[in-house]
């Protein structure tokens, strides 16, 4: 479980920043179910925007 957690974590992440090998973009769709690299995606992308919200409010003044 675990392992397929991190496993789907460092696909989506290699695919959010454009450095994915075809090879494992390839390995990932053969496999199983998109379910949980779009959650995670969807998750990374909250975590992105989150970040950015954060680091704007650190940076201009209120």
């Amino acid at each position: 479980m675990v392992r397929n957690l991190i496993r789907v974590f460092t696909s989506t992440v290699a695919a959010f920043f454009g450095v994915q090998s075809d090879q494992r973009r390839q390995t990932d769709f053969s496999t199983g179910s998109p379910i949980p690299f779009i959650l995670m995606g969807i998750f990374l992308a909250a975590c992105l925007v989150a970040g950015l919200i954060w680091l704007v409010g650190m940076v201009v003044p209120s």
